[in-house]
């Protein structure tokens, strides 16, 4: 399973910043030593053209000629730095590939991504560019590319992040080939949702059995309500139980019976699955890693299915 990374790209952030910027250099260990059947490979940097697909010129200017003024930075959460440039568009380019490749092999990934708060014209919530945004749109230019005339490819992003997906939800929000589906903890940040297609907000507290039949009915509602080619899965671990910033109770086996959802609904179906891994901040960055773990674990079993369909 084609499984992309940038963690060469490390944002030099100050002593004591809440982001854990190790634990994508820990998962990528970790699954190069526990689960051989993953090819890692490092992400190529997303271009202008391709940022331009979903985010508006004088954003990316912005961000890439460092003139990204204190509010901006703030809002982000990251200092501006060269390598927050680089990793955040190798980011978005990790995501673009992990979705070129699903659509030979069923399933593939990027060990992060997930930016799902960045919006056309400003970052936020640890997100510069929107990588799921952009690989949607890169996808469909390219199968118009091949096939001209052709309606654009019917993309279904499911986000289960603790944290609404507000920066895709207003990126698509006049795009009906594009389904933002999103169930978060209804208190939690961004304290000012914007309107997806299906907004699911959950209470504090919320355990496995509460989260997994309040997904189920959501994907019973996707499924009623789009038509979808191609699936896009933000597989947050902050809905964890040992998550600081997720307020949510889910256990290690109720983030995999999650993960087995999603990835069985999209199998039934046959729709090529990108995976981004999204946020994660556990009190101890191993468990956020091991959440991690588990759902590759997962995307894995159901990759072997794509390549054995008749098994």
């Amino acid at each position: 399973m084609k499984v992309f990374y940038s963690t060469r790209f490390v944002l030099p952030l100050p002593a004591g910043h809440r982001f854990p910027m190790g634990k994508y250099a820990r998962l990528r260990d970790r699954l190069a030593a526990e689960l051989p059947a993953v090819v890692l490979a490092q992400a190529e940097p997303a271009g202008d053209d391709a940022l331009a697909l979903a985010h508006t010129p004088g954003y990316i200017h912005a961000v890439a000629s460092g003139t990204l003024d204190a509010r901006a930075q703030r809002e982000i959460g990251f200092p501006w730095s060269e390598a927050m440039v680089e990793r955040s568009r190798r980011s978005v380019g990790a995501t673009v590939q992990a979705a070129r490749a699903a659509l030979t092999e069923g399933v593939a990934a990027n060990i992060a991504g997930g930016t799902h708060h960045a919006s056309a014209e400003r970052g936020g919530g640890f997100c510069v560019f929107n990588d799921v945004a952009v690989a949607a749109r890169v996808l469909q230019r390219e199968h118009l590319r091949r096939q001209p005339g052709a309606r654009r490819p019917r993309v279904a992003v499911i986000d289960l992040d603790v944290h609404q997906g507000n920066g895709t939800a207003e990126i698509f929000a006049r795009d009906d080939s594009v389904f933002t589906l999103s169930l978060h903890g209804e208190k939690n940040f961004p304290f000012r949702k914007a309107a997806g297609d299906l907004d699911v907000g959950l209470p504090d507290g919320t355990g496995d059995d509460a989260y997994l039949a309040a997904l189920e009915l959501a994907l019973d509602e996707l499924a009623h309500r789009f038509d979808a080619q191609h699936v896009f899965y933000l597989a947050g671990a902050d809905p964890h139980e040992g998550d600081r910033l997720g307020r949510l109770k889910l256990t290690y086996d109720g983030l995999i019976a999650r993960d087995r959802r999603v990835f069985d609904w999209a199998w039934r179906r046959r729709l090529p699955l990108a995976l981004c891994m999204a946020g994660g901040y556990g009190h101890d960055i191993e468990t956020t890693v091991q959440a991690q773990v588990n759902t590759f674990g997962v995307a894995l079993e159901y990759w072997r299915r794509w390549q054995n369909p008749a098994r």
